[in-house]
């Protein structure tokens, strides 16, 4: 025991705890005094309080032989009936209710509250569960016990720690407990009471030190909603969302690699003293105007500042952590509020990864964030409430407006969960994740699009976004460890499309990325032609209305563009750093262009789009070269503002050598000029003059990918759009005319001692076409992720 308290001590101020004191007064209480005594010098804040030890609750139950009645109880209890759980739970809590306190306790706690409150009449406490086993490394306790919040006076507060105790033999408490193995008896209840910050005037929400899906490492991630963080915990508001890079938030560089704007519907703060004796309600909600709902709830400095925060107390306790923080809307100052361990993906030993066997025409129901990256599926169970719970059966999809840990107790019934409301940190994700279930959060209208008894399919194996989809689809699993792998003599490296992937993708083994797609940000995070996004001022209103809607957050509609141009191939770039990310500039065709917001307003109708206005003609055309200088932009901000160098750049279907002239020098005159701070700008080989010319062209660029799908068919004189079956047995990259000109290019970059690699899928294909790519010598082979350690493995014994 501390020689900063007594041993016997009924209650302790939070300053004079530590870490070590988790016996005493539980994960959360412990950790508020480890940050107030070692993190206030480095500028970390939290409000002060006090708890209640373990000792105090021991001696309120042993009074009048509660703990006796209360453990016979929990012995004769099957916690897998729901009902049965539900009766004897109630029933305990009503015992605890009408408990009352040892006098010595009672007065220790007025006591402490009179120093607390001294000078504030009027201060508000929030009352706080601990429970002693709470927030250990291997087990996530969040949410099942009770927290009040916006408590006035002592009589309130005495209330208050009562209904805290009680809340140890919640329903799903008793259910946790029973099922993690731990014994009703050794587990104890502290209650911490804590100043107030007024984040029911500012925002507040929860952040993790850890990417919660893919466990990735390197990021911080952090929720926001406005007013008390209450919503975000318990899922009640979709938040904004962000992700600051660790390496460049210590490099003071421009660390914010992305950010997801939340619907935040609802906004919880503090009754009025009226609504206090009216309702007996310490808290309300209500809605949040349309002008806050299109911002974020938090400026970029703030993202920074609690980022900072949060790797300060990460580095403290050595572990990846859970924090929930508030902003005081009256002072304008962030504090933490709580911080404990991260449980499940810094326990995570072995990923499996899910793929669905369905094509693209699978119907999508509804969509929403994705939590875990597991697939389910099964028959649709619709419950409006917990009374209906018993309703969900082993291998039902459970879809409801909203959960919360009440539900825990059949929550391990359902194959999988979906939810109109909540965020990737709320109370049912961090549950869901624990217990193995995939999840899709805030879709909106699950509950109406969605039939009870309709079989569907529950997929959030496909990034950030997880989908419901019509049907019973089958989904291969593979198991992924880390693994050495053996020497290769050619660099393996991953073509990575879409960004929300890219945190699972890096933790694999390669040499980078060998094909970052631009198109794939464009069609899925922006949807909106650049020329309409140019011509914003002067367009039709329906169209300004549907630019408005994808730009709400940002300072304009090019803001906009260039934002998530930025977010995309940031998120990527980090994922690989300090591995080498290259990035291809934008390479639509125009019936492609057609098919973004806008874009019938802007594009020819070509014949054969394959062949026509596309890749580096359209840069330097005068019609195209503003909406260019955006994808310039968002490539130069990356590199310089958020410092990823690794990024380089690849200039897609270079004609003639003329173009490849113009092109790397708008490139060089809009802050992209090669060599400055490493920058590599690179060519892809696909038209045949590339190859025919390579000297001429490689006077101009730092090497070539070879993209063997356009060299194909142009060499062959093959449209590979085209679904004639009697062409399709023609179109080989193993052609030897095909061999041939890639010969020529890989001679060429090599007698250059320039980059030389390929990027087509023509090497996973055609395991010959591999060996053949390595033994002339090229330096590097990109291929899609699910390939990369079946060919690296194969390559390795190539001479």
């Amino acid at each position: 025991m501390s020689a900063r308290f007594e041993p016997t001590a009924l209650v302790v101020p939070f300053e004079h705890l530590r870490n070590e004191d988790v016996e005493v007064v539980g994960g959360k209480n412990a950790s508020l005094g480890e940050m107030i005594s070692q993190l206030a010098e480095s500028g970390v804040r939290v409000p002060g309080g006090f708890a209640t030890t373990a000792q105090a609750f021991r001696e309120f139950l042993q009074a009048g032989g509660l703990d006796a009645r209360i453990h016979a109880k929990l012995d004769a209890l099957n916690a897998d009936d729901v009902r049965a759980l539900a009766e004897a739970g109630a029933e305990i809590r009503g015992w605890v209710m009408n408990q009352p306190f040892p006098p010595a306790l009672e007065d220790a706690i007025r006591t402490s509250y009179a120093a607390l409150a001294a000078g504030s009449p009027d201060a508000s406490f929030a009352v706080r569960s601990s429970a002693t086993a709470e927030d250990l490394p291997d087990a996530s306790f969040a949410g099942q016990q009770e927290t009040f919040l916006n408590v006035h006076g002592i009589e309130d507060i005495l209330y208050k720690v009562r209904e805290v105790f009680a809340s140890l033999y919640n329903d799903r408490a008793i259910s946790y407990r029973v099922h993690k193995g731990f014994v009703h008896s050794h587990v104890a209840l502290s209650a911490g009471i804590q100043r107030m910050v007024r984040s029911d005037l500012g925002s507040s929400g929860v952040m993790f030190t850890i990417d919660t899906e893919s466990g990735f490492k390197d990021v911080v991630f952090i929720t926001s909603s406005y007013g008390l963080g209450e919503t975000v915990v318990q899922g009640a508001v979709n938040p904004d969302e962000f992700y600051v890079f660790k390496p460049a938030l210590a490099k003071g560089q421009l660390p914010i690699i992305r950010r997801n704007l939340g619907s935040k519907l609802i906004r919880m703060g503090f009754a009025t003293p009226q609504e206090r004796a009216e309702s007996g309600k310490l808290v309300k909600t209500e809605d949040v105007a349309v002008e806050l709902r299109n911002r974020y709830s938090l400026n970029d400095a703030d993202v920074v500042e609690l980022a900072q925060y949060a790797v300060i107390i990460e580095k403290h306790y050595g572990r990846p952590m859970d924090i929930e923080w508030g902003k005081d809307g009256e002072d304008g100052k962030l504090y933490i509020l709580q911080a404990r361990p991260e449980t499940v993906k810094s326990q995570s030993q072995v990923e499996h990864r899910y793929r669905l066997k369905a094509g693209k025409d699978s119907v999508v129901l509804v969509e929403g964030r994705a939590i875990g990256q597991k697939v389910g599926t099964g028959p649709v169970r619709l419950v409006e409430s917990t009374a209906e719970m018993e309703r969900v059966q082993p291998g039902d999809v459970l879809v409801t407006d909203m959960t919360d840990p009440n539900w825990e107790p059949v929550m391990k019934r359902a194959s999988a969960i979906v939810t109109n409301r909540g965020g990737r940190t709320c109370h049912a994700a961090i549950i869901a994740r624990e217990l193995g279930i995939p999840a899709v959060v805030g879709c909106h209208d699950a509950t109406e699009k969605l039939k009870d008894g309709q079989l569907v399919t529950v997929a959030c194996s496909e990034g950030d976004t997880g989908f419901v989809y019509e049907g019973l689809i089958e989904a291969e699993v593979t198991e992924v460890q880390q693994q050495e792998l053996p020497y290769c003599p050619v660099k393996i490296m991953m073509n990575v499309g879409n960004p929300q992937l890219a945190f699972n993708f890096a933790q694999m083994p390669s040499g980078g990325v060998g094909l970052a797609r631009l198109e794939f940000i464009i069609n899925n995070n922006i949807g909106v032609h650049p020329k309409a996004i140019l011509d914003y001022p002067a367009i039709d209103a329906d169209l300004k209305k549907a630019v408005e809607s994808v730009a709400r957050g940002h300072a304009s509609p090019r803001a906009f563009y260039v934002d998530k141009l930025a977010e995309g191939i940031a998120t990527i770039a980090a994922a690989f750093y300090p591995r080498p990310v290259i990035v291809r500039l934008s390479d639509f065709k125009s019936n492609e262009y057609r098919k973004l917001i806008g874009g019938s307003r802007y594009e020819p109708d070509e014949e054969n789009p394959m062949l026509g206005f596309r890749g580096a003609s359209r840069y330097i055309s005068g019609e195209f070269s503003d909406a260019f200088a955006m994808e310039c932009e968002a490539l130069k901000r990356v590199r310089t503002e958020m410092g990823l160098s690794n990024v380089e750049i690849m200039v897609p279907f270079v004609r003639t050598v003329k173009q490849a002239e113009r092109v790397v020098g708008m490139l060089a005159e809009r802050g992209l000029k090669r060599g400055v701070d490493g920058l590599r700008v690179i060519m892809m080989c696909e038209v045949p003059s590339n190859a025919i010319l390579a000297d001429q062209f490689l006077e101009h660029f730092d090497g070539m990918s070879i993209g063997s799908n356009d060299l194909t068919q142009l060499t062959l004189g093959l449209d590979r759009d085209s679904g004639l079956e009697q062409l399709a047995g023609d179109f080989d990259e193993r052609d030897p005319a095909v061999r041939s000109l890639i010969s020529r290019a890989i001679n060429a970059c090599r007698a250059t001692g320039k980059y030389i690699g390929i990027c087509g899928q023509g090497p996973s294909d055609h395991p010959d076409f591999a060996d053949w790519l390595a033994a002339e010598g090229i330096t590097s082979i990109s291929l899609n992720p699910d390939t990369v350690v079946e060919t690296w493995t194969r390559l390795a014994g190539v001479k």
